[in-house]
């Protein structure tokens, strides 16, 4: 008994200052806040497992009641706005009144060519002349016909004058006098055949001359000397009559219906950088029923930049129109056409396709689809997708 008393004591006195008091009052109190302190940090991780467990089976936050994680998109109200009206056009270059030269005659073998291609020519210029050798030896045996058929008149003329101042005196009959006559008259009528004939000869020498129908700039010359032509021959030369030029402009079916005879155009050469001014003369009265297009002929004054199978845009006035008017970053395309995205009340974008007309210096104009009210995604719309929530932003708070 006394041998675990004595064990004890001297355990106890083994035991630090710092961890208890000799009666034990210090040591507990420490034990006691060490204890409070785990207790307090395993209620805070239980409350921070609970609210984790609760927000991630708690119902989700619909998507119209909270914005704030929705993407910022730029917006604007575009209204209408008159429009000047201007159709781009391509087209071809050609002779306005293109006039082919050939032969009129019976024709024969070139013998000099006057003119080249480029060249300007008047109204009769011998273009080209075809050997007339032949033919001037018929048109001198003609006029020597002539000379006989006159001296044949000259001898009927004298017999019927004599005959005249002997019938009084009874040696000719009166019938005598009327044969006289008829020879006479036969004689006079044969000196104006041959004169015909004569004509008729010229007149087919003269036709062995090429000569210009009408005032104009040469584009074409397909003869050359020593060749010989005919009638059957295709033409020989090829002449822009007046020198006048157009664009045969192809136009939609649509556009076409907005232009008018008259209404201007400025016309610029495929590799040049210098336009023309110039009139729409003639517009298509049918329409290409594979293209849909249909052609405005736009007249154009000589040029030697103008070169008839060369290639051309046209820009033609087509009046003023009220259109919405969107920058070319508001607009996108795909496969099924042309659209914008428009925000609704909800603020949803929403695909609305549009119809895209001309390209004006402000933007697109757009001629159907939108009424231009509209709150209309200005940038950006290409990462959107339909039905996508957004927070807008008009352009003028930005």
């Amino acid at each position: 008994m006394n041998y675990a008393t004595t064990i004890t004591a001297e355990a106890q006195d083994d035991i630090p200052a710092e961890v208890g008091g000799r009666d034990g009052t210090d040591g507990s109190s420490s034990r006691w806040k060490v204890v409070l302190i785990v207790l307090g940090g395993l209620l805070a991780l239980a409350l921070a497992i609970g609210a984790y467990f609760a927000l991630s089976t708690s119902e989700p936050v619909a998507a119209g009641d909270d914005n704030s994680q929705a993407p910022v998109v730029t917006v604007i109200a575009p209204g209408r706005s008159t429009v000047e009206g201007v159709i781009e056009a391509p087209g071809t270059l050609a002779a306005r009144r293109p006039t082919p030269v050939g032969v009129v005659g019976e024709g024969g073998r070139v013998t000099s060519v006057r003119v080249d291609a480029g060249d300007f020519v008047r109204q009769g210029q011998v273009l080209a002349v075809i050997d007339r050798s032949v033919q001037s030896q018929q048109a001198d045996a003609q006029a020597a016909q002539i000379e006989v058929a006159r001296a044949d008149a000259r001898l009927a003329q004298q017999n019927l004058d004599r005959a005249l101042q002997l019938v009084d005196r009874g040696f000719i009959s009166k019938a005598e006098v009327d044969r006289l006559t008829a020879t006479r008259d036969s004689a006079v009528a044969r000196i104006q055949v041959a004169e015909a004939q004569l004509r008729e000869l010229q007149a087919r020498n003269a036709r062995l001359n090429i000569l210009a129908p009408a005032s104009g700039y040469v584009l074409e010359r397909n003869v050359e000397p020593g060749q010989t032509v005919g009638a059957g021959s295709a033409s020989l030369f090829v002449i822009a009559s007046g020198g006048e030029m157009e664009l045969r402009a192809q136009v939609g079916e649509s556009q076409l219906a907005r232009l008018s005879v008259g209404v201007t155009a400025t016309v610029t050469p495929t590799g040049s950088e210098k336009s023309f001014e110039g009139q729409v003369w003639q517009l298509s009265p049918v329409i290409d029923e594979q293209s849909r297009q249909g052609t405005a002929r736009v007249a154009l004054s000589y040029a030697p930049e103008l070169r008839p199978g060369g290639f051309a845009t046209a820009r033609i006035d087509s009046g003023t129109m009220q259109a919405t008017v969107l920058p070319e970053s508001a607009v996108l395309a795909d496969d099924e056409g042309s659209f914008v995205y428009v925000i609704d009340e909800e603020n949803k974008a929403v695909r609305t396709p549009v119809t895209t007309g001309m390209v004006t210096p402000e933007g697109i104009a757009i001629t159907g689809g939108i009424t231009g009210n509209e709150l209309v995604v200005l940038r950006a719309g290409g990462f959107l997708n339909p039905g996508e929530v957004v927070s807008p932003r008009r352009l003028e708070e930005e």
